[in-house]
C-alpha cells in the first residue's frame, strides 16, 4: 500500500482526500516509479472542479521525478532503456501527488543530472504549454511579442524560449517580479491601467504576436488593440473571451495541442539538461502537507513553482 491524494466529490483544494492505495505492478509497457517530488500546477486542482460523476475519485497530478522501482516485461522507457534505480521524470500522468506510481512508459524519460527532483518533476508541463502557445501563433526571432503573466510558470518558459529563437519579448508582471522578466530575457511592463498605452510606448512599431497566460479581461482588450491578426494572439486561460472574440485558445485536452505538446518533451528535456530551461522552484512541501500547498497555488501568487516531496 502506499498514499496518494485524490478528490472523492468535485472541488479545488478544500476536498482533498490522503488516502492508502494499493499501487500495481507494472506489466508490458509500463513502469513502477518511487517519487521523490511531484509537481504542482493550477491544472492539478482546476480538472477536478466539476466533470462526469462516474470519474470520482479522481487521482491527482500530471507529473513527477523519481526512481524507477519495477519495470514491465520488455518495456524501454521514451528516452530508450529504464531499468530499476535509474533516476527518470513522467509527465503526462495520472495520480502523480503519491508516493510511488504505476505509469505508462511512453511517459517516462531519462531525468537529466542537472536537475534536482523538484525541478525535474515541474518542467514538462509548463514547458510543453510555452512551446504549444509559441507554435499557435507562429512566433518567430523577428517578431515582437507581447507575454501577460510573464513571471508565473508558464511565462518563464515561454520568455526562455522566445529569447532562443532571438524574439523581443514584452512580459507583464507586477513590480515585484519584475526582475524575474529581465533574468529571463524579458522586457518588464507593468500591468494594470495604462497598459496599451506603455507598451506602445516600449513598441511604437507594433505588436506582433500576444502570449495571454492569466486570462484578464485587460489582457485580452491589450491584446486585442495591439495584435492586428488575431490569428496571432492565443489565450490558455480566458476561454469565453477567445470564443467570443475569434482568436485561439489552447489546452492540454484538444487533441492537436496534446499530440503537439506529447512530441516535444523530449527536446524541452534536452534543453534543461543544456542548461537553456531552467525551472524556478519557490518551495517545496511534504507530501502530507499538499492540501496547504494546493492552497497557495490557488492563491496565484507562489511566487514560483511548486514540488511536494514523499
Amino acid at each position: 500500500m502506499t498514499k496518494h491524494w485524490v478528490t472523492p466529490e468535485f472541488g479545488g483544494s478544500e476536498v482533498l482526500e490522503y488516502v492508502d492505495v494499493e499501487v500495481p505492478a507494472p506489466g508490458t509497457g509500463e513502469v513502477t516509479i518511487d517519487v521523490r517530488a511531484a509537481g504542482m500546477n493550477p491544472a492539478d486542482t482546476k480538472h477536478t472542479r466539476q466533470g462526469d460523476r462516474s470519474d470520482l475519485p479522481i487521482a491527482v497530478g500530471y507529473e513527477v521525478s523519481g526512481v524507477i522501482s519495477a519495470v514491465g516485461p520488455g518495456t524501454k522507457i521514451a528516452s530508450g532503456g529504464g531499468a530499476v534505480g535509474d533516476e527518470v521524470l513522467a509527465f503526462r500522468v495520472e495520480g502523480g501527488w503519491a508516493e510511488r506510481i504505476t505509469v505508462p512508459a511512453a511517459d517516462v524519460f531519462a531525468k537529466p543530472a542537472s536537475l534536482d527532483h523538484p525541478q525535474a518533476a515541474n518542467l514538462l508541463l509548463a514547458g510543453t504549454t510555452a512551446a504549444d502557445m509559441i507554435r499557435v501563433t507562429r512566433a518567430e526571432g523577428r517578431d515582437t511579442v507581447l507575454v501577460h503573466g510573464a513571471s508565473g510558470a508558464v511565462g518563464v518558459a515561454v520568455l526562455q524560449l522566445l529569447r532562443q529563437l532571438g524574439t523581443r519579448v514584452i512580459g507583464t508582471a507586477s513590480e515585484r517580479n519584475a526582475e524575474t522578466v529581465r533574468r529571463f530575457g524579458g522586457e518588464w511592463v507593468a500591468y494594470g491601467d495604462g497598459l496599451e498605452a506603455r507598451v506602445r510606448g516600449l513598441a511604437p512599431s507594433g505588436v506582433d504576436v500576444a502570449l495571454d497566460c492569466v486570462g484578464t479581461d485587460e489582457a485580452v482588450d491589450v491584446s486585442l488593440a495591439l495584435v492586428a491578426d488575431r490569428s496571432r494572439i492565443v489565450t490558455i486561460a480566458a476561454f469565453g473571451r477567445a470564443q467570443q472574440d475569434g482568436f485561439p485558445a489552447v489546452g492540454g485536452s484538444q487533441p492537436e495541442s496534446q499530440a503537439f505538446r506529447d512530441s516535444v518533451r523530449q527536446r524541452l528535456i534536452d534543453l534543461a539538461a543544456a542548461g537553456e530551461l531552467e525551472v524556478p522552484v519557490a518551495r517545496t512541501f511534504p507530501l502530507a502537507e499538499a492540501k496547504a500547498a494546493a492552497e497557495l497555488l490557488e492563491s496565484q501568487h507562489p511566487g514560483g513553482k511548486l514540488a511536494l516531496i514523499p
